[in-house]
């Protein structure tokens, strides 16, 4: 089974653990590192816990388990996305709105690659942020990644 299609069962698998739950699938990676790692990212409105990150990867495993789904050894992790998440889908981009971005593009946009602002949204095919006071929308076909952007 391809990489895709075990990220995509894996997505409906954990939609349908946290159905009845407050907790919000981020995102599901299936990576090749050094071994294989399926990665399941999880948030909710008062801040993702272990005992909800065990919760969870106890019901997967049992589904994975059961329907056999990956071949081959693999390492399951189940956690939050991390302070300086990446932000891919829309409810990111609705519930991020207000906070500051950086965008990485992968051709200059105003001569630079990193853009640093605050998420106004995104509307259509465009991602649009506010850089020091300057509306600016950038497409999303010239972004590379949106990260929550931490400032120490």
């Amino acid at each position: 089974m391809s990489k895709e299609k075990i990220e995509t069962v894996v997505e409906k698998l954990v939609s349908d653990i946290i159905a009845d739950s407050q907790i919000e699938l981020v995102d599901v990676e299936y990576v090749k590192e050094r071994d294989w790692y399926l990665r399941v990212f999880l948030d909710k409105q008062t801040g993702i816990e272990i005992d909800d990150c065990q919760w969870v990867s106890e019901r997967l495993e049992a589904k994975l388990d059961e329907l056999d789904l990956i071949k081959g050894h693999y390492y399951l992790e189940v956690s939050s996305p991390g302070l300086d998440r990446p932000l891919k889908k829309e409810r990111d981009f609705i519930r991020h709105a207000g906070d500051k971005v950086e965008i990485k593009t992968y051709e200059p946009i105003n001569g630079q690659k990193l853009l640093v602002g605050t998420l106004l949204g995104a509307v259509g095919h465009d991602i649009c942020i506010d850089v020091d006071g300057q509306p600016l929308s950038v497409p999303r076909d010239k972004v590379a990644q949106v990260r929550l952007h931490i400032e120490f």
